[in-house]
């Protein structure tokens, strides 16, 4: 792609997540997150693929879809209560729409379908700002909004644990596993964002550094399915001891940075008075542990097959700038012991 497109796209996606934090008015959150969709259309479908143009195609309809819902919603909203103002979301029905036109926005379940196969049809690189910076603005809504209606959000939440967990188990492909994650974790930031606002952007900040560096260790071995992790030891050994701690940290064991999250969510429902949820969250993300498990043990236990059928790739010096990588992976692995001072900071 030409450098001057690239940068223009680059530009407006991230001029239209700006435009919809910024915004008070429902309009303009509206204009934020539409340049948001059309800004990353072309870099969907740069590769000419088939897969790609499928992929986009849906993205496109989904995305166009929860646009409409949410313009419906907020005209409503002003209909009923003569308010364009995103603070003033009063009445409990222009509420749920706006509610489940996010959550369909983001991919939470029973939302979710296009988010595997979409995440499926493009490239590593494409899929992390799927995954990452596009989720900023809808969640930047969902907490200006303040959603009322537990029984929608605790299922939404539990829903999509069950399904993250449940989906990725039998995949073989690395992004649809990492939509699965996705769709997890997601469920885990709704279940408590009625109740510690803070503690949701928290979370989406800790799935941020996580999946970013999970991608970027794929990126680097050119890798999108289990069996082609095998490969791995070959070509950055010390890179393929530390993934299963990353692996390990996405499915939140201690004393990796992504248990983090967990422990203060579980911890924030157990005070309000929501011991059955946080126990059946719990349990769904052992469900997530074992594919992080599953992705563990073919990278770093298992040998790539030596016979004709398995062609062994090209072991070729990747030009992938590996400092992002570093951070990301030091973060992933060693923020625990930070707990104390994030938890002084989200009680400011």
């Amino acid at each position: 792609m030409n450098p001057l497109i690239l940068a223009t796209l680059l530009i407006g996606l991230g001029l239209g997540t700006t435009i919809t934090f910024a915004s008070s008015h429902w309009l303009l959150a509206w204009m934020g997150l539409e340049m948001n969709t059309l800004a990353i259309i072309p870099l969907m479908a740069q590769h000419h693929h088939p897969r790609a143009v499928e992929a986009t195609t849906k993205y496109f309809l989904t995305q166009a879809t929860a646009a409409a819902m949410l313009l419906f919603a907020s005209t409503t909203n002003a209909w009923l209560t003569g308010q364009w103002d995103i603070q003033h979301m009063t009445h409990p029905l222009p509420l749920t729409m706006i509610t489940i036109a996010l959550a369909l926005k983001i991919g939470l379940a029973p939302l979710h379908s296009w988010l595997p196969e979409v995440l499926q049809g493009l490239d590593l690189t494409t899929g992390l700002i799927l995954s990452t910076w596009q989720k900023l603005a809808p969640f930047a809504l969902l907490l200006q909004i303040h959603p009322t209606n537990s029984t929608i959000l605790l299922s939404l939440g539990i829903i999509s644990t069950l399904v993250g967990g449940w989906g990725g188990l039998n995949q073989t492909q690395l992004r649809k596993i990492l939509a699965y994650s996705s769709i997890a974790h997601l469920g885990w930031m709704i279940l408590v964002l009625q109740y510690a606002p803070s503690l949701t952007f928290l979370t989406l900040i800790m799935y941020f550094i996580m999946t970013f560096s999970t991608f970027l260790v794929f990126k680097l071995n050119k890798s999108t399915n289990i069996n082609s992790l095998a490969t791995s030891w070959a070509k950055a050994p010390a890179l393929t001891s530390l993934t299963p701690l990353l692996l390990l940290s996405l499915g939140g064991l201690p004393p990796l940075t992504g248990f983090m999250p967990k422990w203060l969510i579980l911890q924030e429902l157990t005070k309000q008075d929501l011991a059955p949820i946080a126990t059946l969250a719990a349990l769904t993300a052992l469900l997530s542990l074992y594919f992080y498990l599953r992705l563990s043990y073919a990278m770093t236990l298992t040998m790539s097959p030596n016979n004709l059928i398995g062609m062994t790739p090209w072991r070729l010096q990747s030009s992938q700038l590996t400092l992002p990588l570093a951070i990301s992976t030091t973060a992933t692995i060693l923020l625990l012991p930070l707990t104390p001072a994030m938890i002084a900071l989200l009680t400011i």
